[in-house]
């Protein structure tokens, strides 16, 4: 079965574009520990953060008065390096979230991936805090609308101006936050490209108009909740005069980029298969930037 990709050709014409340092100490010892439901599926992650010889930190950043928690991992590169802000799903900042900003920074970018549950969790903690998915969830749908894209600009103002950053900012988010990326390439202008993996395409509500950059959609043959909202997102923004081009990749399912890794236990062939077409679709859109 061949992956279905699914571009607005009228659009186009118009285009032209996830650590310590090398020491001992694992990655993945910098975290507080997992909530127990989300500890006991994501080892994999956890394992793979640990092999990693990228430098990665946490920061705070600052959104406001509000500090907000970042997971920051810098490439391997003698160049500035594009900054990349990834949005993590509806699990929060998981070991997940994570390993996407450190495979990305794999890639040749720096990525910074923020704690949109910093300080919502029990006294006043993240992702981490939280006992059990359920809480973890309910908080999520909690957080104000404004409040995700001051962080998502917390987080992009930071990164953008490192010392070895070029200046260039993509956002790339996962389920939720690829709903999220889908808001900022609404409310930034600086943004070289967003890319929404199974997430809402971005909506006339939003702002669509006030796009100015190229929109790369990712999502799951056999995800219909999602998956059936493409068509109304390609021709709001076809109306719009903006680019969106989203892939739909044959039986795959939700959350295809983490059940498709590699190293994830008993991954699906389709998932594995949309996992890796659709990893090499976003390095290759990243490298034309």
């Amino acid at each position: 079965m061949k992956t279905k990709i699914i571009f607005n050709l009228t659009l186009v014409a118009s285009l032209a574009a996830w650590g310590c340092s090398r020491s001992s100490t694992p990655v993945a010892t910098n975290q507080a520990p997992l909530k127990p439901a989300a500890a006991a599926t994501e080892d994999w992650a956890k394992v793979k953060l640990a092999k990693s010889p990228r430098h990665g930190e946490y920061v705070t950043v600052n959104n406001g008065a509000r500090p907000v928690l970042c997971w920051v991992v810098y490439p391997e590169v003698k160049d500035k390096a594009t900054a990349v802000v990834v949005l993590h799903d509806s699990s929060g900042l998981t070991d997940f979230g994570r390993l996407s900003a450190d495979e990305l920074a794999a890639a040749g970018y720096i990525a910074i991936a923020p704690d949109f549950l910093s300080g919502s969790g029990p006294n006043g903690g993240g992702t981490s805090s939280f006992l059990s998915d359920n809480d973890e969830g309910l908080a999520l749908k909690k957080l104000p609308v404004e409040q995700v894209i001051g962080d998502v600009n917390a987080a992009a103002e930071y990164v953008k101006t490192r010392p070895s950053a070029n200046g260039k900012l993509v956002v790339v988010g996962f389920c939720w936050g690829g709903s999220q990326a889908s808001i900022a390439a609404c409310t930034r202008k600086d943004l070289s490209a967003v890319f929404v993996f199974y997430g809402w395409p971005p909506k006339p509500t939003d702002g669509i108009a006030k796009i100015q950059c190229p929109v790369y959609g990712f999502y799951g043959e056999m995800d219909a909740r999602v998956t059936v909202t493409v068509p109304a997102g390609q021709s709001d923004m076809k109306n719009a005069g903006k680019i969106f081009e989203p892939g739909i990749y044959a039986g795959a399912g939700h959350g295809f980029m983490a059940h498709g890794e590699p190293e994830y236990p008993d991954a699906t062939p389709a998932d594995r298969k949309a996992h890796d077409e659709a990893w090499a679709r976003l390095k290759d859109l990243l490298q034309k930037i």
